[in-house]
């Protein structure tokens, strides 16, 4: 199977701390990942940096077989941490934002996924639910026809009904689309069934990357894994 992502001894450093210390993997394509760890192991550098928005000190980084720029980041749908709208700006209005800015943006895909999601295209920006912002975000990711989704932490401070609206809506997404999508969430064991290739990581390394299967015929859940795994000190 060809590979979308290559990292090679990949090294970015913020002050004095190593966020990426020598990440290396490859993550095959038309995979659904799961990059796994714990609060500041890397995660959110490793993504931004496949976007382009954080340039490695050094080591090799491609993506879709080039390195980060803004000629792929087209074919690339990155979700960050939560975005700001105008007070009076609608769903409808976002998805209107979209068509205009966001490339590959499929409209009638977008409508659909609010309709799953019990999303209003009435709704205002200011009457949004922290859960409800994160289903408009998620939507406006993955109603693009991109190669490559990524998810930086999509369920992070979501209650438990919009975590379970937003996996439900990913699911049913899932059978539509061959697409490479990252997940990055701490929210495992509602989501592990989804992943068929995991990266484990922890202070900057990828402590270990295969097929999700693999993982679990050895040592169980992938809840159960990360919880013994990271608790006993990082032997795999």
């Amino acid at each position: 199977m060809s590979t979308v992502i290559q990292c090679r001894d990949v090294i970015k450093t913020y002050d004095d701390k190593k966020a990426l210390n020598g990440l290396t993997l490859d993550i095959p394509e038309q995979s659904i990942v799961g990059v796994l760890g714990p609060n500041g192991c890397g995660k959110s550098t490793f993504f931004r940096s496949l976007v382009g928005l954080v340039q490695p000190d050094s080591g090799v980084l491609e993506i879709l077989n080039q390195k980060p720029n803004w000629r792929n980041n087209a074919d690339i749908a990155y979700l960050p941490d939560r975005a700001r709208w105008y007070p009076n700006h609608t769903v409808r209005r976002a998805f209107d934002w979209a068509e205009s800015f966001l490339p590959h943006f499929i409209r009638e895909q977008a409508e659909k996924l609010a309709d799953f999601m019990e999303l209003d295209l009435d709704l205002k920006a200011r009457g949004m639910s922290k859960g409800q912002e994160a289903r408009l975000m998620l939507i406006l990711c993955m109603a693009r026809d991109v190669p490559v989704v990524i998810l930086d932490e999509p369920f992070s401070g979501i209650d438990v009904l919009s975590r379970e609206q937003i996996i439900e809506g990913i699911i049913d997404y899932l059978h539509e689309r061959e697409q490479t999508i990252l997940i990055s969430t701490h929210e495992i064991h509602e989501i592990e069934g989804l992943f068929d290739f995991t990266v484990l990581m922890d202070k900057g390394k990828a402590i270990w990357t295969g097929r999700t299967e693999a993982l679990r015929a050895e040592y169980g859940s992938m809840h159960q894994v990360f919880r013994s795994l990271y608790k006993r000190g990082l032997e795999l």
